[in-house]
């Protein structure tokens, strides 16, 4: 077979202690631990780097999943794998043969992986970008450079869906909309699968050379239905494939020609919009579009990225959220052409992978792409063009955009420039420099500017250092302008303490960033750990405790948050969550808070939560969040949920629904949200979706509605409506049906 690619604790925990035997029962005909006999346990983080020989092929191989040429035969092997799930340092419970050949061409990676029940192998779906935790899967990570910093990750599942990505920082950012030439197969045996790649030296950036070269690798295997993960290269279990710093390295590579990359893709759309809101904008009816992307490999590291009437009609509709807080919403990024490479232009508050650090970017980023061709209320605003420049010069990280919008409604034609350097340093850490430029173009003058510099160090195995300092500037501003924020932070196999200090200037306004709150000094700790019980379907719990202090620059407290939390994951997959906040909040004014005007005052309120997520890994899974206490100066109950159905690769049914009832002030505020996606993906290269979600307060209805169809490699054909409906009045406040076709050019 062969295949394309408090009060209310007590309703509370009966919840969680129907989650907690839920787990445990589900999986104990699933706690399979790998076969140690004759075998002692390995510590994977002292454990030495395997190498592996890539072996040079004359011909081209010839990429159908079948592993029959002769040099497959003849390549190094990759073998030995070592558990990281459901407990590390032990041999895989399954064997796992990789090998890889090259050409001048391209890089081959072939891989038999031996299972003796394949008739249980799982893959959620047949789309790329698929849930990697919820599938059988097969992947490599490629560190072309060496530097042990950033890779290339290449995931497939048994039905050969794709996953691929690039990965930042040590692992610390993950960009997986990024999409490269690659040509794959896979195929089921009866003793296995088998795996067959084909990574063209055009997709990767590598030192050309005369000479040998090595790359940092490793692969990774999971076994869903064991929940077992094993690499090559050993990893702690709070690690991924991407951790580059600990991978093994892959050598025998000569006479490599890093050949100029030179790719043009046009595009061509046809679309027709109407509803109230472009009757208002004065801009509805039908359209046709034309413009394209292209590539250019200035040399053999740096890369030109050129768009001209840049088009972004077939991203889905963002997913909304209900707001309970009285600071502003981030939304992610999703464009294709701001995601690639994203991770290098990234400067700010650091989510660290594994580590629970109180902060994120969803707090600050000091660049953030969607204030370009996006309006505050997400209206799309035409990009006339723009550039990019990535790569490196020597061992230093270089980023440079340059972007230009037209005038839309209110918004004037503006121009946004970034430089963004970063240099490595040791063995994970950077130090690095940026600054944004913001600048009306229409003959209006308006500026904004920011600039900052950051660090992000690996003192030792286990401690981080995060620090940045920031500044704005713009006309007639004057005051505290800055940001400053130091963080530490420590993550063994057993204890994750992590602590930071941050001060936002008053007048402190990246423009081209995003920042949630500002005027403000903060100071965070938290204290858990994470040991593994031995109990019978219990792979971990994690009980911890943070708290969280904020005062005004003026010298008043604003806001204290003490929690105290329980989380369990378990062998088959499912995850327990069981929270308790204690909360201050001090309101200078007035505040709007999910519809209700919440009076000036101080307030003290506290509440408990629950949440149990079933392993993604079967064909009914789902969530089930409740959350109850005091809000401000009255009450809320919070219920969430989500079921997920998917019958086979080929369909899926997903229902989320979210409901919050608030009291306060005397008002009554009910925030629902109902949404429902559903997919079809007919292969590996054409798929079907439609996603509806209705927002109460707003008695809104979106609809969107997308068809792809890749008929090339990174070449598609798009067909999508979007609507916007209120369902009190019957009225249609904006739809767009767009037709969009895209075709790679490579030379």
């Amino acid at each position: 077979m062969m295949l394309d690619r408090t009060r209310t604790a007590a309703g509370i925990g009966v919840v969680a202690v129907g989650c907690v035997l839920a787990g445990p029962l589900t999986a104990q005909t699933l706690d399979r631990s790998p076969p140690v006999e004759g075998f002692a346990r390995i510590d994977p983080e002292t454990a030495p780097r395997p190498v592996l020989k890539a072996l040079r092929k004359a011909t081209p191989v010839v990429i159908d999943g079948i592993l029959d040429e002769q040099e497959w035969a003849k390549a190094d092997s990759a073998t030995g794998f070592t558990t990281a799930l459901p407990r590390d340092g032990f041999p895989a419970s399954e064997r796992t043969v990789a090998r890889v050949l090259y050409d001048a061409d391209a890089l081959y990676i072939g891989a038999y992986l031996y299972d003796a029940e394949p008739e249980r192998l799982y893959s959620p779906g047949m789309e790329q970008d698929f849930p990697t935790h919820d599938a059988d899967i097969f992947g490599v990570a490629l560190d072309s450079y060496h530097d042990r910093q950033n890779g290339l990750v290449l995931i497939l599942t048994p039905s050969g869906a794709l996953f691929d990505a690039q990965s930042f920082n040590d692992s610390r950012e993950v960009i997986d909309a990024w999409e490269g030439v690659v040509e794959t197969r896979t195929a089921i045996h009866n003793d296995g699968w088998t795996v067959e790649m084909r990574v063209p030296f055009t997709t990767l950036r590598f030192r050309s050379s005369n000479g040998e070269q090595s790359w940092g690798l490793n692969f990774v295997r999971r076994i869903r239905r064991l929940n077992e993960d094993s690499y090559w290269a050993p990893l702690a279990r709070q690690f991924r494939v991407h951790k580059m710093s600990r991978a093994g390295t892959l050598t025998g590579l000569n006479d490599l020609d890093q050949r100029r990359n030179i790719a043009f893709k046009p595009y061509g759309s046809l679309s027709g919009t109407g509803g109230s809101l472009h009757r208002t904008l004065g801009d509805g009816g039908e359209d046709l579009d034309v413009g394209f992307d292209a590539k250019l490999g200035l040399t053999s590291r740096l890369t030109l990225d050129l768009t001209m009437l840049t088009d972004f009609s077939q991203v889905e509709v963002d997913q909304e959220q209900v707001n309970l807080t009285r600071f502003s919403l981030f939304f992610p990024e999703k464009r294709d052409f701001f995601l690639e490479n994203d991770g290098l232009f990234t400067l700010g508050d650091v989510a660290e992978r594994n580590y629970r650090t109180g902060s994120s970017p969803r707090d600050f980023k000091l660049f953030y792409s969607r204030s370009i061709g996006l309006s505050r209320d997400r209206r799309p605003i035409p990009i006339v063009g723009g550039a990019r420049v990535t790569g490196r010069s020597g061992t230093t990280e270089i980023g440079i955009l340059d972007m230009q919008t037209q005038e839309s409604g209110d918004s004037p034609a503006e121009n946004f420039a970034v430089v963004r350097v970063r240099q490595p340093i040791g063995q994970g850490g950077d130090v690095g420099a940026m600054f944004i430029n913001r600048q009306e173009t229409g003959g209006g003058g308006a500026f904004n500017r920011s600039a900052g510099i950051d660090a992000n160090l690996r003192l030792a195995r286990y401690l981080i250092l995060n620090a940045y300092a920031a500044g704005t500037d713009e006309q007639n501003v004057n005051g505290d302008r800055g940001s400053l924020f130091l963080q530490a932070a420590w993550r063994d196999r057993l204890w994750d303490v992590s602590a930071f200090v941050k001060h936002v200037g008053a007048e402190f306004n990246p423009d081209v960033g995003f920042i949630r709150r500002q005027g403000i000094r903060q100071a965070y700790g938290t204290v858990g750990i994470h040991p593994q019980p031995g109990l019978i379907g219990i792979a971990e719990v994690n009980p911890y405790v943070e708290l969280s202090l904020v005062e005004t620059t003026a010298g008043t407290f604003d806001t204290r948050s003490a929690v105290a939390g329980f989380a369990a994951s378990f062998i088959d997959g499912g995850m327990l969550t069981v929270q308790y906040e204690d909360r201050f909040e001090r309101l200078a004014e007035t505040t709007d808070i999910a519809g209700a005007s919440v009076p000036a005052g101080d307030y003290r309120f506290d509440g408990a939560s629950a949440e149990y997520a079933t392993s993604g890994a079967r064909r009914l899974s789902g969530s089930l969040e409740v959350a109850h206490g005091d809000f401000y100066d009255g009450r809320r109950t919070s219920i969430a949920g989500s079921a997920l159905i998917r019958p086979d690769n080929h369909w899926s049914l997903e229902v989320i629904a979210q409901h919050n009832a608030l009291e306060m002030t005397g008002q009554r505020v009910d925030a629902d949200i109902l949404g429902g996606r559903i997919r079809y993906a007919a292969s590996t290269r054409l798929f079907t979706s439609a996603f509806v979600q209705y927002v109460r307060d707003t008695d809104e209805l979106v609809t969107n509605v997308r068809l792809n169809y890749i008929h090339a490699p990174l070449s598609d054909l798009f067909l999508v409506l979007t609507e916007r409906r209120n369902l009190a009045e019957d009225a249609l406040i904006e739809r767009a049906i767009t037709l969009k076709v895209t075709k790679l050019l490579a030379f």
